[in-house]
């Protein structure tokens, strides 16, 4: 380790550095890790440092609302991971990380991950794993009462609808009380990320009618209920609103500018409001 130390120029020479960690008896005690030595103006404070463990922690965000392919572009491009998981499809590395369960889309918590540089990406999968799994059981087991929602894998993709239909964090109880009315009236959810999602790479930045008509495993404007999985990657927030949405009787929004949607609770009022703040009208 010295001498590397000497060849990257941060001591002049390893003898010495060598010789001060076995007269402090510290030769034994380095830890592994990855060290900002830039405020260690002595051999003996990057030594203390080192046997301290005062590592340098890289990080990785993981977005709220990425799909697991972006998850997964996002890790493979980060430099300071060890990419094991790279090359494995997702079921493979479902069982990597033990996992009992295969399915990967939206099975991972967003949030920013800190450690150690050159740690391997499927640390981060699964403690990214881990934390949804614990965050979906605390919000499952603290659902409203009488939700249209058989297990926690149904609640976690409605809460990926939800995640993908708003970024505005006050909506999102009202977004979901959308489509809970809905599941609860046997009416389909007609909402238009899922049918983005069931296109894939055949989606090129534009929804038209024909995509709507399409019929895809996740297309809600052609199927009823919920889809077979989730579509995206949902934050703590859109699962604290599809476990507990809002007591409303809406069955409608649309967009109205800003991030921010227009609420109906019957067909006319929402032909209304899509003309007028769809179609200028």
């Amino acid at each position: 380790m010295a001498r590397q130390l000497a060849r990257a120029q941060v001591i002049e020479h390893a003898w010495s550095f060598t010789a001060l960690g076995r007269i402090f008896d510290m030769a034994g005690r380095i830890k592994a890790g990855s060290y900002q030595v830039g405020d260690a103006k002595t051999h003996y404070g990057l030594l203390r440092k080192m046997t301290q463990g005062v590592v340098s922690l890289d990080k990785v965000t993981i977005v709220e609302g990425w799909t697991f392919a972006q998850m997964r572009a996002a890790l493979d491009a980060h430099p300071g991971l060890r990419h094991d998981g790279q090359g494995m499809d997702g079921r493979q590395l479902m069982a990597a990380l033990g996992a009992e369960n295969g399915a990967f889309e939206g099975r991972f918590y967003p949030d920013t991950y800190y450690f150690d540089r050159g740690s391997s990406d499927l640390d981060i999968y699964r403690r990214a794993h881990a934390l949804m799994n614990q965050k979906l059981e605390t919000a499952w087991a603290s659902r409203s009462p009488d939700l249209p929602l058989g297990t926690p894998d149904e609640a976690l993709t409605l809460a990926s609808i939800v995640e993908k239909e708003t970024g505005t964090p006050d909506e999102r109880p009202l977004i979901a009380s959308v489509f809970v009315n809905r599941l609860r009236l046997g009416m389909r959810l007609q909402t238009d990320p899922t049918v983005i999602y069931g296109l894939g790479e055949d989606y090129d930045g534009n929804l038209r009618k024909d995509d709507l008509l399409r019929d895809t495993r996740y297309n809600t404007y052609t199927r009823a209920g919920l889809p077979p999985g989730p579509i995206a990657l949902p934050g703590g927030a859109a699962l604290e609103a599809a476990m507990h949405p809002e007591a409303s009787e809406m069955l409608y929004f649309v967009a109205k500018g800003g991030g921010r949607h227009h609420f109906s609770d019957n067909l006319d009022a929402h032909n209304r409001a899509v003309n007028r703040y769809q179609r200028g009208g």
